[in-house]
């Protein structure tokens, strides 16, 4: 059955979504407060949770732990280059790249059977 292997990534990266929001969102508005910054940011997180947690529980059928960090780490760096080049319109240089190429090479360790 593949709905262990799949429903995982699926809800990871909309959980990526939610998190990258809520951590990255209000740099767009650098002049709010921080008093409602954090519960704004805290409303958006619950919903990352909501995904998240289920993510994992379904995913570690399947996977080990190492293996579902190691995924979702390079679904956050992917969601994260999107956000930051179409939310915050900042660019993604060459060095950026290469760091982001380097987690994904990671990965490719994390999940190859030695």
């Amino acid at each position: 059955m593949t709905f262990p292997y799949i429903a995982p990534i699926l809800l990871l990266c909309c959980s990526n979504v939610f998190m990258t929001f809520a951590w990255y969102g209000q740099l767009k508005f650098p002049n709010t407060a921080l008093w409602i910054l954090i519960p704004v940011s805290w409303s958006i997180a619950f919903f990352e949770y909501l995904l998240a947690v289920p993510a994992n529980k379904i995913g570690h059928q399947v996977y080990s732990a190492a293996q579902l960090k190691t995924m979702q780490e390079v679904i956050t760096l992917v969601v994260f280059a999107i956000f930051s080049v179409t939310y915050l319109g900042e660019s993604l240089k060459w060095n950026h790249m290469v760091a982001f190429g380097l987690i994904v090479a990671a990965a490719y360790f994390a999940f190859h059977k030695f």
